[in-house]
């Protein structure tokens, strides 16, 4: 028997009365929130949901998300996270695929009614038969959606003892949906041995002795497995405390470091342009002095980003690389290594990386090549997609559409997806190269860059930019300052500047949108 669920109860056994979940003023120990999910897990089954029934919930970074995550593993059942910026139809296309017989949804607000969206799109699918509204208000019993039941309606009753259900290291423990590069939304199926194996894993992210008590800044969005797995269960596997932000923001997580003592902090790198753009008095010295640890993943990190955090925390950002298929830590900069700027590091324990071309051939030296990889990360295979299945994974080995290059002491660094790659008269053009140049002008706080259509060159290549607070810098000087550093068919001839760039709720960059 292997259930992920043991991360919970091991740290309810051990560390009863330390903290799991802080979200505001709420301060929720691992026994009070064990007990929470075993009543989640006592809830379903008296609603007829059995081992192997798929349960979705759409909430963002709420205690709410570990009790229903947990509750429903030690029922047995698969857990569906949903992203909470779905419209109804991509939550009833999402509860259709997975098969979901239940749905537990955050009420959200006026502004982001994420209640009205799920309950509309639960009434479309017939086969969902059990809603459960997540309300806004603390220990809510009146939904304020018409018709639905609230969380803790449907939990006065439900003993906080549970046996665990019996589930084998393969079952399915939860299905991931990622959009992968072409197509409607794939389910990821990640077996319960793929996430323990893969938050066990992580843990050497931190270069810590067990133990100790660290603190997670939890703002990378739960529903995502970045943060399921490096931010919650990574937490718990060290008996560590959660400190929830639902939505990110600079400002609040800088005074969340400093009020709670954060000792770790992961994000994609938006979020640590975002915390070097803070505008509040924030006791920085204080927030350096507890700040042992910053991962960054989910996109490549600008050089000039590194550099800018360093200066400013006292603290080297480790770079890694991961997917949703697997699960999602591939490698990464062991701190007990020397790191190499630029780089996603080695392979974590348990897995192998390799390139790959376009036939699935071995690619030998630099490369570059497709990254492929093996070993306990990788998914079972996408839910009900076995002629996709067929196609990305050979031999164990799953072709991840990122083109890297190795170094000679097996480092590697990632080029760029093959999607963004720009071909501009025939010449390939990564974009992360561009960016990264772009990023040294001390005038520029972001830059994304995309291919646009061309009559003659087929696309031209073109640069977003952000500029930092109070800069002054011209489109012909971006174009001049690239053009100094970059070869002749690699600097962009278009730059646009913007206020603000299209991101999805994890914090990357839209690149589809700005082409």
């Amino acid at each position: 028997m292997l259930n992920l669920s043991t991360l919970l109860e091991d740290g309810a056994r051990n560390r009863p009365e330390r903290d799991a979940v802080v979200f505001g003023d709420l301060r929720l120990n691992y026994t009070l929130v064990n007990m929470i999910a075993n009543q989640v897990a006592g809830l379903l089954v008296s609603r007829g949901v059995r081992p192997g029934d798929r349960v979705a919930i759409a909430c963002p970074n709420l205690p709410y998300f570990p009790f229903v995550y947990f509750g429903a593993l030690k029922a047995g059942a698969v857990v569906v996270p949903l992203n909470v910026l779905l419209t109804a139809p991509e939550i009833a296309y999402h509860l259709k695929d997975s098969g979901a017989k239940a749905l537990f949804a955050f009420t959200g607000s006026p502004e982001l009614p994420l209640g009205e969206r799920a309950w509309t799109a639960f009434g479309e699918v017939e086969t969902c038969e059990t809603y459960i509204d997540l309300p806004a208000a603390a220990g809510a019993t009146e939904s304020a959606i018409e018709g639905a039941e609230t969380f803790w309606a449907a939990l006065d009753g439900q003993p906080g003892e549970f046996e665990t259900v019996r589930t084998e290291a393969d079952d399915t423990a939860v299905i991931i949906y990622t959009s992968g590069t072409t197509g409607r939304p794939k389910g990821a199926q990640l077996s319960h041995n793929n996430l323990l194996l893969n938050a066990v894993g992580s843990d050497a992210l931190f270069d810590k002795e067990p133990g100790g008590h660290d603190v997670f800044l939890t703002v990378l969005p739960l529903f995502h497995i970045f943060g399921q797995t490096t931010m919650m269960n990574c937490a718990l596997y060290r008996h560590g405390t959660m400190v929830l932000q639902a939505r990110f923001d600079g400002d609040e997580a800088l005074d969340l470091m400093e009020k709670e003592g954060v000792t770790i902090f992961a994000g994609v790198p938006t979020m640590y342009w975002g915390l070097l753009g803070a505008k509040g008095g924030h006791d920085l010295a204080k927030i350096a002095a507890t700040l042992t640890t910053a991962v960054s993943g989910g996109a490549a990190l600008p050089g000039e980003l590194t550099k800018r955090v360093k200066e400013r925390f006292g603290v080297d950002v480790l770079e890694g690389y991961g997917l949703s298929e697997t699960s999602p830590v591939v490698s990464f900069n062991n701190p007990k290594r020397r790191a190499k700027p630029g780089s996603i590091g080695l392979p974590i324990w348990g897995v192998e990386m390799k390139l790959v071309d376009g036939e699935f051939n071995d690619v030998e030296g630099e490369g570059p090549g497709e990254i492929a990889v093996r070993g306990h990360c990788v998914m079972k295979g996408y839910h009900e997609r076995p002629e996709v299945n067929e196609q990305v994974i050979s031999n164990g080995w799953f072709r991840t559409g990122d083109i890297a290059r190795r170094d000679e002491d097996g480092f590697y660094f990632i080029v760029d997806r093959s999607k963004d790659m720009i071909i501009r008269g025939g010449y390939n053009v990564y974009p992360r190269e561009l960016e990264e140049v772009l990023m040294e002008h001390p005038a520029v706080g972001l830059a994304a860059v995309v291919g646009v259509e061309h009559e003659t060159h087929g696309e031209e290549i073109k640069a977003y930019v952000i500029r930092q607070e109070g800069a002054a810098v011209t489109e012909q000087e971006l174009i001049d300052w690239s053009k100094e550093r970059l070869a002749g068919y690699k600097y962009p001839r278009i730059v646009e500047f913007r206020d603000e760039l299209p991101m999805t709720a994890t914090g990357k960059i839209l690149k589809r949108e700005l082409r």
